[in-house]
C-alpha cells in the first residue's frame, strides 16, 4: 500500500516526541512492504532517513511540476511551523523575519497552516497514494486538501490535544482545528484509550469510530552503550520533557525538595526546555536546592542517551499525558520510571511505579522508596524488560495496517 502521510517533524531534526514515533511507525511500515511519502514543512539536513521518500511541502507551494520518488532531493525550505508551536510563538518568529527579510509566511499560524495545507493538495496531484495518514492539528488542512484533490481515506493520528497542552485555557482556534479533523477523519487512531476518552468526551466523536493504537520504542534508538562515571553513592533523578503545564515540572521540584529533606545526597536533574523554565529555576532557589538540582536546558539524541545512562530513576508527573515515549526510553537503559497516572503509557506498563500527578507527598515517598531500596528497583527493571518485548513498532504497524484496511476496503 501506498502511503502519503503528513507531520511536522522527522528525525534527524525533532524536538520531541511526534518525530521519534513517526520515524519507528514508518520504520516499521516500510518494513512490512507499504511506501511511505511523509510531507514535513521543510527537510531537515542531509543525514535524513533513506526508508521514507521525505518531501517539503513548501517547496511545492510555487506551483507544481516536482514528482516526489525514492531518491527525490528538495532544497530545504525556511519555514516556521514546528510541533508544540502556538500563535506567540509564530508570531514572535514572523516578526523577526520580516525585519530580516519580506519573507512569504502568512500573517498568523492559522493562515501559515492553511498555506501549507495548499501546497499539500499539489503534492496529492503528483505523488500515488492509497491513504492519507495526518498527525496532528497542524497537518489537518494539509490532510483535508489532498483528499479532496485525490478523492482518498483520510486517516487522523491523534498524538495530543489541546486539552492535554493548556488544560483549561484551550485555544478556541486549534480546538476548531482538531475538532473539524475528528469530525471529518474517515477513522481516528488515539495513542491511549486516555486519549480515545478524551475524544469522545471533549469532541463528541462516536468511540467506533476510533483505534487505539500505542507507541512503542526500538531498542535500535539505545543502542549505545555509555561508560558513565558518578561519585560513590549517588543517585540521579531525571525529568525529560517539555518544561510545560502538560508534562507537571512544577510537581517535580515540590517532591524534589521533600526527598532531599530525607535523602540530602540526591542529585536532581531536569532537562528540557519550555515555558515554565524561568519559574522552575526561579522556585529551585527558592526552596534552598541550587546545589541539588540541576537544568539542562534543551538535549539532542547523544546528550539524551547518555543523560538516560547516568540517571538512576525516571520521573514523569504529567498533567495529561496522551502517551509518553520517554518512560519507555528511560527503561531501555535499564532505569526504573515512576509515571502519573494520568497519561497513556501507564496502560501497557504494569510495573511501573504510578502516582497522581498532584499527589506530591505521594510522589516524594515512591521517589525515596525507589533509591532506598534495591530490591524494588532490581524488580521493577526484570519485569520492565520484559514488558518492552512486546512494545514493538512492528506491532503497532500492524494495527495502523488493520485502520487501512477498513478505510480503503482491502485495497
Amino acid at each position: 500500500m501506498q502511503i502519503l502521510m503528513f507531520g511536522w517533524e522527522f528525525p534527524p531534526d525533532i524536538s520531541g516526541g511526534l518525530g521519534t514515533a513517526c520515524f519507528g511507525m514508518t520504520k516499521a511500515l516500510v518494513d512490512r512492504g507499504h511506501r511511505v511519502t511523509f510531507v514535513v514543512p521543510s527537510l531537515p539536513g542531509p543525514d535524513r532517513p533513506s526508508h521514507v521518500a521525505l518531501v517539503a511541502a513548501s517547496d511545492f507551494s510555487a506551483g507544481p511540476g516536482k514528482t516526489p520518488s525514492a531518491g527525490f532531493t528538495v532544497s530545504p525550505v525556511d519555514s516556521p511551523l514546528r510541533p508544540y508551536m502556538a500563535e506567540a510563538d509564530y508570531g514572535a518568529f514572523r516578526k523577526g523575519s520580516l525585519l530580516a527579510s519580506p519573507g512569504h509566511y502568512g500573517p498568523n499560524l492559522f493562515d501559515e497552516v492553511q498555506r501549507y495545507g495548499e501546497a499539500a493538495g499539489l503534492i496529492a496531484r503528483q505523488v500515488p497514494f492509497d491513504v492519507i495518514h495526518a498527525h496532528e492539528w497542524l497537518s489537518v488542512p494539509a490532510a483535508l486538501h489532498a483528499r479532496r484533490e485525490s478523492g482518498r481515506p483520510f486517516v487522523f493520528h491523534v498524538h495530543a490535544l489541546e486539552f492535554d497542552r493548556s488544560g483549561r485555557s484551550v485555544n478556541p482556534g486549534i480546538f476548531a482545528v482538531e475538532r473539524q479533523g475528528l469530525l471529518e477523519a474517515d477513522r481516528v487512531i488515539a495513542v491511549s484509550h486516555f486519549t480515545k476518552g478524551m475524544i469522545v468526551e471533549h469532541y463528541g466523536i462516536e468511540a467506533e469510530k476510533v483505534s487505539v493504537v500505542h507507541n512503542a520504542v526500538s531498542r535500535g534508538e539505545a543502542v549505545r552503550a555509555y561508560g558513565v562515571v558518578k561519585a560513590p553513592g549517588e543517585r540521579i533523578v531525571l525529568f525529560m520533557g517539555r518544561i510545560t503545564h502538560q508534562k507537571g515540572p512544577g510537581f517535580f521540584v515540590e517532591a524534589a525538595a521533600k526527598v532531599l529533606s530525607v535523602l540530602p545526597g540526591v542529585t536532581f536533574v531536569m532537562a528540557g526546555s519550555g515555558d515554565l523554565m524561568p519559574r522552575m529555576v526561579e522556585r529551585v532557589a527558592e526552596l534552598g536546592m541550587g546545589s541539588r538540582f540541576f537544568f539542562t536546558g534543551f538535549l539532542r539524541a547523544d546528550e539524551v542517551e547518555r543523560m538516560y545512562a547516568a540517571s538512576d530513576l525516571y520521573v514523569m508527573p504529567s498533567v495529561s499525558e496522551p502517551f509518553g515515549i520517554a518512560p519507555l526510553e528511560a527503561m531501555l537503559y535499564d532505569v526504573p520510571v515512576i509515571i502519573s497516572r494520568q497519561s497513556g503509557v501507564s496502560e501497557v506498563l504494569h510495573h511501573a511505579l504510578t502516582v497522581d500527578f498532584w499527589d506530591v507527598d505521594e510522589l516524594a515517598g515512591k521517589i525515596c522508596a525507589a533509591l532506598t531500596y534495591d530490591a524494588l528497583t532490581r524488580e521493577m527493571v526484570e519485569r520492565s524488560r520484559e514488558e518492552l518485548k512486546a512494545m514493538t513498532w512492528d506491532r503497532a504497524a500492524a494495527e495502523i495496517e488493520e485502520v487501512y484496511r477498513k478505510v480503503t476496503g482491502g485495497r
